[in-house]
């Protein structure tokens, strides 16, 4: 089998950390290799469907609004080089039943870091979006300074900008085996053998495909969004992006994009999914539309016209919902990043950006103890688990979402 000559740091899986990180080392000056088993961006991870929100007042770990807020600098920078538009700055408007969460810890955290939020009321929300048709049970948290990210187009120009500082990029090429040795870590695939100094394994879904090598305590599931036709009271530049959460579970979703419909998909329930398994295409499942179609017959009816489209990809869950960003506890010169949990994508700026620093300096600034991996050692085996509507626990993660 061919042997390729050596790397500095070579990147397991160039989904939105992975090619991230691949930028911020290659414009750093390091030999980087990027290694997918498809050809980004695409539609096997968790990167595509056109749209993600970015908000930053965010819930858990206060070390979340931090890297909220680095990560809009960071594709406000990447927007500026590549010359594309990335960001919408349209606001995200977060709904809530009162009997089901509150928002109170997160205006308090946003305060603290003078992130700019709105605290609403029932009459106030249907004042501002007449469209809206919520219970007097109903609040909010509106951040006008939140909006959404155009996903494909932010990996595609943090593709081109890896390439461009000289990185390379190997497509359509899964890894067979990872095997590690002091200073050394080299990856097996149907090419051959590429060799690196050091080494980002950023995976997503397909974790479990690098077993024995590393496991991780990560749950691929199977997630649906759709669009709907809506009236003009949802179209982009009147109506924000949005997460909701009642009794009828967790949604996040976003205005009608150049005629496409209102988007929405569910954060919580699912299926779980493992590498190599066939993926139900939407539709399959009655509650494919019909969760998302209750519950905008309930509170958005003027956006639940005909489907439009529908499609499906993967969260990759950890037992807390939590990243890990760590080093492997065997090999410290490979950096593991895995676990995005349905609300990493707005942060894959700045996770690409640590792991370039933990890569080159072995150190970042950045506050990453909350995605230590070793937080699952005293519990090792926490049952893993998918978010269930209806929890009253303000620490339930499935509020964050992230598309």
């Amino acid at each position: 089998m061919a042997e390729h000559s050596d790397y500095d740091v070579i990147i397991a899986g160039a989904g939105s950390m992975g090619m991230s990180a691949g930028y911020h080392l290659a414009r750093r000056g390091v030999k980087a290799l990027l290694i997918d088993a498809f050809d980004p961006p695409h539609t096997e991870g968790s990167h595509h469907g056109e749209t993600r929100l970015i908000r930053h007042a965010y819930s858990g770990d206060p070390a979340y609004i931090d890297l909220a807020l680095r990560a809009q600098m960071l594709w406000e920078e990447a927007e500026a080089e590549s010359g594309t538009e990335l960001l919408v700055p349209a606001g995200v408007l977060n709904l809530a039943d009162s009997s089901v969460y509150s928002f109170a810890g997160r205006h308090a955290e946003a305060r603290k870091r003078k992130v700019r939020t709105e605290h609403l009321d029932a009459a106030e929300i249907r004042r501002r979006w007449p469209a809206l048709t919520l219970p007097d049970s109903f609040e909010a948290m509106y951040e006008p300074e939140a909006g959404y990210l155009y996903s494909e187009r932010c990996i595609t120009a943090y593709r081109q900008l890896a390439l461009a500082h000289g990185a390379e990029l190997l497509t359509n090429t899964p890894v067979l085996k990872v095997t590690a040795r002091e200073g050394s870590v080299t990856f097996h695939t149907k090419n051959g053998d590429y060799h690196g100094a050091a080494a980002i394994l950023s995976a997503g879904a397909w974790f479990s495909s690098l077993s024995p090598f590393v496991n991780l305590p990560i749950k691929a599931v199977r997630k649906v969004v759709g669009w709907f036709g809506s009236t003009p009271a949802f179209d982009a530049g009147k109506f924000p992006g949005f997460t909701l959460g009642s009794e009828q579970g967790g949604f996040y979703g976003f205005p009608a994009i150049s005629g496409a419909g209102l988007k929405i998909g569910r954060h919580d329930t699912g299926e779980e999914w493992k590498p190599g398994e066939p993926l139900a295409p939407f539709g399959s499942r009655e509650s494919d539309e019909g969760d998302l179609r209750r519950v905008l017959e309930a509170y958005m009816p003027g956006a639940a016209g005909k489907l439009l489209k529908g499609s499906v990809c993967k969260y990759e869950h950890t037992p807390d919902e939590d990243f890990i960003i760590d080093r492997h506890p065997v090999h410290s010169h490979v950096l593991l990043a895995g676990g995005f949990s349905g609300h990493g994508f707005k942060f894959s700026s700045v996770v690409g950006e640590i792991l370039a620093d933990l890569a080159v300096q072995g150190h970042t600034r950045q506050n990453i103890a909350p995605f230590a991996l070793s937080r699952f050692d005293n519990n090792a085996r926490l049952t893993e688990h998918i978010p269930s509507a209806g929890n009253n626990d303000n620490s339930n993660l499935y509020w964050r979402e992230s598309q």
